[in-house]
């Protein structure tokens, strides 16, 4: 775990879904000998496999991997509790001399990890389940326009995080945002972090993705889930599963539902980047396209200076 010292820093590989993070972190991981720490609030959930891109067995087998198939899919899972995860992993890795690498695109767990939440954010259980089930109806969209009345300035965040910020309004009286910026909080963990966006080739690579995991068998595997689970399980907010059920219960054809599942995938996509291009700034930021020739070179280049 670093100590904030400029040649001590935790390295953490982020960018947007499908941007190519994995590949480069497995080479990463398997040339320096390295633990990766899955940074993904949809991997947590077990059984969600195929439309999560979960790293293959082989790939767990090769190089140890941690923050991945924590929880149940009927459980609710928060960044607080994946920081606890993650600083018990950058320990663990430590203990067993293996450097530790965040690897994952949900910024609000990266964040809770190296600027943790105060406690001021902790809100009433019991308040917070019952707004959470007047809440759990309503669209993202509906959300967001809430919460550009009532905190605009994360109101471009994922559904989750809209979630959060209007029980700390709604329940604290507060914006989450000024929370975060005015109140104490427990030590953060310096950072170095590698960006890996492929610029305008995004949204081909999200297409291609999209029919890989549908070629590797996500429609039995969302058959499967849809027999034993309730259709509010947590995970089926991950994207594109809940509309992958539609389709297996024949409400959407398939091309509609891959062009659904892409268009979600797109938007998600646009949020993660703007959340890394308002969050992330500096000399400790590095941007990496993955199709460039020396996109390996660079990749061992960053880690090495990191050191």
């Amino acid at each position: 775990m670093s100590d904030g010292s400029d040649g001590d820093r935790l390295r953490v590989i982020c960018g947007p879904t499908a941007a190519g993070k994995s590949a480069i972190a497995m080479m990463l991981a398997e040339r320096f000998d390295a633990t990766i720490v899955s940074a993904d609030s949809r991997q947590v959930y077990r059984r969600f496999d195929i439309g999560t891109a979960k790293p293959s067995i082989g790939e767990r087998t090769r190089v140890r991997h941690r923050g991945i198939d924590l929880v149940e899919p009927d459980d609710r899972y928060s960044a607080g509790l994946w920081a606890e995860m993650a600083r018990a992993a950058l320990a663990e890795a430590q203990l067993t001399r293996r450097t530790p690498v965040i690897v994952g695109g949900t910024g609000f767990y990266i964040r809770a990890l190296t600027i943790p939440l105060s406690q001021t954010e902790q809100l009433d259980p019991g308040r917070r389940s019952a707004l959470n089930r007047l809440l759990g109806g309503w669209t993202t969209s509906e959300l967001r326009r809430w919460c550009d009345q009532l905190d605009p300035r994360v109101a471009h965040l994922g559904r989750t995080q809209l979630l959060r910020a209007l029980e700390t309004a709604l329940l604290a009286g507060v914006r989450i945002s000024t929370v975060r910026e005015l109140a104490p909080r427990q030590e953060g963990i310096s950072a170095r972090y590698l960006v890996i966006d492929p610029a305008d080739g995004l949204a081909e690579r999200i297409a291609r993705r999209i029919r890989q995991m549908l070629d590797s068998g996500w429609l039995d595997e969302v058959r499967e889930l849809d027999a034993g689970l309730s259709e509010d399980a947590a995970a089926w907010n991950a994207t594109g599963y809940a509309v992958m059920r539609e389709h297996t219960r024949s409400r959407l054809s398939r091309e509609e539902a891959i062009d659904r599942v892409i268009i979600q995938t797109r938007q998600y996509a646009k949020r993660q980047r703007t959340w890394f291009r308002h969050q992330l700034s500096g000399d400790v930021v590095t941007t990496l396209d993955p199709r460039r020739q020396d996109a390996a070179a660079e990749a061992v280049a960053w880690w090495e200076r990191a050191a």
